[in-house]
């Protein structure tokens, strides 16, 4: 039987994931992740190396965390990546690691990634409309993203996930063609619901669109039947149709929360243990890098210090939500 990992939270959560932004940095502006359409970065001396990322993962996996994902800002901008992912494939107890990204640059370094030790993929891509592409990341070129995708089915990631953001009057008459792509092709899409994170709840709302608009034009590609074979599917739930050869998932983290299974911790870009994506909520563990026992010790608070929920569609909070935009968080 597989050991879980000893990072317990109140409400018996065993936490075997590791969220780890390597920058805080972007080359894209998306909206729903850059609201105001301004990047706030740390100086770059507040970056973790890749040296301290690598000494955290190590007590990390001596806890129990078994799977690692690579996130930012955009992970690629930072140099040699897969040089951090060689070293991190090599910590004993580490079994999967993943990369998040916006998939501009992707197709560079996919071959490069894929033999330093990455598994897998989540390529983000909200339309398959270059215009309406440039307006949502703000200047990006879907071209770049497409060939990005070409080049993660040609060296062999999988599951390779695209991860799609709903946005009301902006993307939804994508939908139809993003179920398209699990059709056609070996690719997982999930659709995400618009969340509130580090910016004013009316901007959010106004924006949302319930994951039930989803389902509603699914209906058109025939019967949705539960697909259960994505590796580490995480809060999504997975489907699929007749003859299919990809999935399409729907992770809704306003109309029906997933925190009841969540398993994971944040490191931010500059060195901060994030119990819970929303929450305000931080350890810090650069005082420490140098001392693996006090490092556990921290480990052990995050969990301890981890909430039952986020309540983001909650008007009533129990605590305070992070000011963080998502670009700073990792995702």
């Amino acid at each position: 039987m597989k050991e879980q990992s000893t990072l317990v939270d109140p409400f018996f959560r065993h936490h075997d994931y590791l969220r780890i932004s390597v920058t805080d940095r972007c080359n894209l502006k998306c909206r729903y992740c850059v609201p105001d359409g301004m990047h706030h970065c740390q100086p770059e001396k507040n970056i973790l190396s890749y040296e301290e990322i690598e000494q955290i993962v190590k007590v990390g996996a001596e806890l129990g965390v078994r799977k690692i994902r690579l996130t930012g800002g955009e992970p690629l901008l930072r140099k040699n990546l897969p040089v951090l992912v060689e070293k991190l494939h090599s910590i004993p107890g580490i079994e999967d690691i993943a990369l998040t990204t916006n998939g501009i640059y992707l197709h560079k370094y996919a071959s490069e990634l894929k033999r330093a030790g990455l598994n897998r993929v989540n390529i983000s891509l909200d339309t398959l409309d270059p215009a309406t592409f440039s307006y949502i990341t703000r200047g990006g070129t879907l071209k770049d993203v497409l060939d990005s995708l070409e080049a993660s089915l040609a060296v062999g990631f999988a599951p390779i996930k695209i991860n799609t953001v709903l946005m009301k009057d902006i993307n939804e008459a994508d939908i139809e063609r993003l179920i398209e792509l699990a059709i056609d092709a070996p690719l997982h899409v999930r659709f995400i619901e618009y969340m509130p994170i580090g910016h004013a709840g009316d901007l959010w709302d106004s924006k949302y669109v319930s994951l039930d608009t989803v389902r509603l034009k699914a209906k058109k590609f025939g019967t949705l039947q539960p697909y259960g074979k994505v590796k580490n599917n995480g809060p999504a739930e997975q489907f699929t149709f007749a003859g299919a050869k990809g999935s399409i998932g729907f992770i809704h983290p306003i109309s029906s929360h997933f925190c009841d299974s969540c398993n994971r911790l944040r490191l931010t870009s500059d060195g901060r243990l994030k119990p819970c994506l929303y929450w305000q909520d931080e350890v810090d563990l650069r005082p420490v890098l140098d001392d693996p026992y006090e490092m556990k010790k921290r480990f052990y608070q995050a969990v301890r210090r981890k909430p039952q929920q986020h309540e983001m569609a909650q008007l009533l909070k129990s605590g305070i939500p992070t000011t963080r935009m998502m670009s700073q968080i990792g995702g």
